[in-house]
């Protein structure tokens, strides 16, 4: 009975283990096909013409002209052949257009259209079907996701559903932020439900929680999408844990649309599957950058830059030297500090003796108070520019009245009428919570993005489809938030922020200026 026991489970480790090798080949075959690149990072190289121009091929992959489909997309004069195996594995020979026949086509026989441009019987291939040259490994994968082509839907689809997930804090300080969202995602589907679905289909919403560790959260999301069909997720709340999470979106090939997060990664290669809505605290650090520029005893003096010693801070001093270059400012004085070893009064006469107009404090709010109020006790008042802010921030010495700047990516200059009329709406109707309005109006944003992108996709909806509509948003409204606009080399949809200044006369926030791009 034992052995019979150990049979069964060795089979079946053997079927998930062959499943699991199976949808990674599947995986990196769709890559390819889609993209033209390999997901070992190994270049694929496309051959085109009678002179054999090179080409990478993700300038030319197979999607562009047969389709994610396979069945061929005609334009420019040229009809594709339809590529699909119902169509090249017909048990008889086939009669093109030009007259030409050839058997079906086999693994082999595919291997050789790729690679060298014939068909079965070794007749040559229209001189526009590129020849492309990568590894066996790739050669494979790519034969293997062909062999679904015109049948594979990805996950979370059916003629009458489409399934959403988001990832969100349940326990500790974020709790109810997480609940708020929750909430408003929760709401503002079941509208769009009531109004027919997006193309009859009904959205579903599934929800993972964040946990202690960036590994453990990624953990999270991992097992929702190996227990769940989810085809899509949308204002995944990631802070903190990018580095993990991020890559399993691009690993999944699942698109992940407005995710929470301070710090968007838009390094090369950019991760083509997860679509910012703002700049992050990066982008707002150049946008305080563009505005210093624009005061001329700053321009003349140049900045200096305060800052605890992190690695978030460290992106941030690359961000501002960035823009201190595009704005022709000088090199700035840095001064780093270790966390819990701020020296106020130390840091003022440093300071003071380069003679800077303005200081970037890159650390705690209590941090920046502390070198305010000895700053004012030698009747210093530099421009001081804020990475983080709280209500303290009214505390400040008199002598710094609207001296104080920080960057905000929203105002209440994108909020139309309209906008605002239905948030306000759904939020009655809904009972939405009263706190974290700020977050809910992003993940409404988030959503309404998502929804768009759907909409634009059409009712043959796939993830790849999908992200080619969202890299076709222009200037897209969403009442409440900046102006999104997304391309194939643009993932953040709203690069720049507006500054605001801290009238500590009257204790509030006032705006100074207009939206600032830095694209």
């Amino acid at each position: 009975m034992l052995a019979c026991v150990g049979v069964l489970v060795g089979s079946a480790f053997q079927l998930s283990t062959a499943q699991e090798n199976l949808e990674a080949r599947l995986r990196r075959g769709r890559q390819i096909y889609v993209s033209g690149a390999s997901a070992s990072g190994k270049a694929i190289l496309a051959y085109i013409g009678e002179q054999s121009l090179e080409l990478p091929a993700s300038s030319m992959p197979c999607a562009n002209c047969h389709g994610l489909d396979g069945r061929g997309k005609p334009e420019g004069g040229i009809d594709p052949s339809n590529i699909t195996p119902e169509f090249l594995t017909k048990p008889y020979a086939s009669t093109q257009a030009y007259q030409r026949k050839h058997e079906p086509y086999t693994d082999r026989g595919i291997e050789l259209a790729i690679t060298r441009g014939l068909d079965p019987s070794g007749n040559k291939l229209l001189t526009v079907m590129p020849r492309y040259v990568m590894t066996r490994e790739d050669l494979s994968d790519l034969i293997v996701y062909m062999s679904r082509l015109g049948k594979d839907r990805d996950p979370g689809i059916t003629d009458d559903k489409l399934v959403i997930a988001t990832v969100l804090p349940a326990r500790g300080a974020l709790a109810e932020m997480g609940s708020a969202v929750r909430a408003v995602l929760t709401a503002y589907f079941e509208e769009v439900n009531n109004a027919g679905g997006i193309y009859n289909r009904r959205v579903e919403l599934r929800f993972a929680e964040t946990a202690d560790t960036p590994a453990a959260t990624r953990k999270s999301i991992e097992s929702l999408l190996s227990s769940e069909q989810v085809f899509a997720f949308t204002c995944a709340f990631i802070a903190g844990a990018e580095k993990e999470v991020l890559p399993l979106f691009s690993e999944k090939q699942v698109p992940l649309v407005g995710p929470i997060t301070l710090f968007p990664q838009t390094t090369l290669p950019l991760n083509r599957h997860v679509f910012y809505q703002l700049s992050g605290v990066v982008g707002q650090e150049r946008v305080l950058t563009k505005f210093a520029a624009t005061k001329s005893e700053i321009k003349n003096t140049g900045i200096a830059i305060v800052s605890q010693e992190n690695e978030n801070n460290a992106l941030l001093i690359e961000a501002i030297r960035t823009q201190i270059t595009k704005s022709g400012l000088v090199e700035p004085q840095t001064i780093s500090y270790v966390p819990g070893t701020f020296d106020a009064a130390q840091t003022v006469r440093q300071l003071r003796q380069t003679n800077r107009a303005a200081v970037f404090f890159l650390g705690p709010s209590q941090d920046s108070l502390s070198f305010m109020q000895s700053a004012a006790e030698s009747s210093w008042f530099p421009y001081v520019f804020l990475s983080e802010v709280d209500a303290e921030i009214f505390s400040a010495p008199a002598g710094f009245d609207e001296r104080i700047f920080m960057a905000f990516p929203t105002s209440p200059a994108d909020q139309t009428a309209d906008g605002m009329k239905e948030f306000r709406s759904l939020a009655a109707k809904h009972q939405l919570p009263t706190k974290h309005v700020a977050a809910q109006i992003s993940a409404y944003g988030a959503a309404k993005v998502l929804v768009e992108g759907l909409k634009r996709t059409g009712k043959d909806l796939s993830r790849e489809k999908l992200v080619q509509s969202l890299e076709g948003l222009f200037e897209f409204r969403t009442g409440l938030t900046p102006a999104v606009t997304f391309g194939p080399n643009r993932r953040i949809g709203a690069i720049g922020a507006y500054v605001i200044t801290v009238n500590l006369k009257d204790k509030q926030f006032l705006p100074i200026s207009g939206w600032i791009d830095i694209d």
